[in-house]
């Protein structure tokens, strides 16, 4: 027997949306995209939402449209929680931001909110927040924060579609909020991504910057430029230092049959964590990412305590051997990796929640298939694994 960490959510409904677009000879972004786009900004409750070729393009669009719309500026400071995948820091560097890294809450694995403001200083701009693994943010509290300091707050929440903290979707609380649709995440569209916004501005320079920089896809009533009658000239007419972040046809189609499923999906990985949690309970000296209001469950993580402290590896290792595929907690401690050589950073404090998850903690996969028998099967090896360690 097996554990993997994702499972396949397609059907013969995505095969025919692939067929569709096949049968149609149009391949590039267009209106497949455009109603998977007015769709899922329906489903989370957003005004404004658009479709990329990743995740992390998403946050690479968002950031850029942030710099060259002003509200940030080259050399602002941000906030970012010691613990996210690598493309929540990349695009801050490469738009000539700061980062601040603030450490982790090591049971939630969010940003710590005692430590957040505190670590605020006279150029602070922005908190970049992200909802690891499918948990929420204390978002009322990081909203006072950010409000109180004049600071925007953001959400990296490409683990997370279908997280609802206050009976709002995550992703939506911010001034943008990002999601990806990579084959391991709560929708699948091969590669994708999306950023939603209510800010009209924001989403008129990322529809220009998504497409390198040109006015095409401009509204012809855009506040950030008024196009002329010349469809010839407007055709290459460049604003801003764009990138090419589109997305493909099939995927837009592919995202149109996977968002009718997302209720479901997520209903289901819910039954999967509280059988989950109800199992881990039996194991002592091993501890679950504690849940902020409903998460989404992107995986379950664990984090060795107590005697297992410092045995991970040797714990990791023999998962493996039985057919559990674990992966670490994201990118762990970030500061820990060498990209950030290459980073105008500082760090606030010691970072000790997050040096100790990167070294006691790992994750399995959550499906959207109901997996008692998986999760028992993972269970029963971890206890017998814990008893030999």
């Amino acid at each position: 027997m097996q554990y993997k960490l994702c499972d396949d959510t397609w059907d013969e409904k995505e095969i025919n949306a692939i067929q569709r677009v096949i049968i149609s000879n149009h391949f590039s972004m267009s209106d497949e995209v455009k109603q998977y786009e007015i769709a899922f900004a329906k489903k989370v409750g957003i005004k404004y939402a658009i479709m990329v070729n990743s995740g992390s393009s998403a946050n690479l669009l968002a950031i850029s449209a942030l710099v060259y719309s002003g509200k940030l500026q080259r050399g602002d400071e941000i906030l970012v929680p010691a613990v996210s995948w690598s493309t929540t820091y990349f695009p801050l560097y490469q738009m000539g931001l700061r980062l601040r890294f603030v450490d982790i809450d090591r049971y939630t694995l969010n940003i710590d909110v005692q430590k957040v403001e505190k670590a605020i200083t006279s150029s602070t701009r922005m908190l970049f927040a992200v909802n690891l693994l499918g948990n929420p943010n204390d978002f009322d509290k990081l909203q006072d924060i950010c409000t109180n300091h004049n600071i925007l707050l953001a959400e990296d929440n490409c683990e997370s579609l279908g997280a609802v903290y206050k009976e709002k979707q995550c992703g939506t609380i911010g001034l943008f909020g990002t999601y990806s649709t990579f084959y391991s995440h709560h929708l699948c569209t091969m590669e994708g991504g999306m950023v939603v916004t209510d800010n009209e501005e924001l989403y008129h320079y990322m529809l220009a910057i998504r497409a390198h920089g040109w006015t095409r896809n401009l509204p012809k009533n855009s506040s950030i430029y008024l196009k002329s009658e010349d469809v010839f000239y407007e055709s290459y007419n460049f604003i801003l230092p764009g990138f090419n972040l589109r997305p493909l046809e099939m995927e837009g189609a592919l995202g149109s049959e996977q968002l009718k499923k997302m209720d479901k999906i997520i209903s289901i990985r819910r039954k999967n964590a509280a059988y989950f949690l109800e199992r881990i309970r039996e194991i002592n000296n091993i501890f679950p990412q504690t849940e902020i209001e409903n998460s989404s469950w992107f995986g379950f993580s664990l984090v060795l305590d107590g005697k297992f402290v410092g045995k991970r590896d040797l714990v990791v290792n023999k998962l493996s051997s039985v057919g559990v595929e674990v992966r670490p907690i994201v990118a762990g401690n970030f500061t820990r990796n060498k990209a950030v050589k290459y980073m105008d950073y500082t760090v606030f404090g010691m970072l000790d929640d997050a040096d100790f998850i990167h070294k006691n903690g790992f994750f399995v996969g959550n499906h959207s298939r109901q997996d008692f028998d998986g999760i028992d099967y993972f269970i029963n090896c971890l206890m017998s694994i814990l008893k030999t360690v």
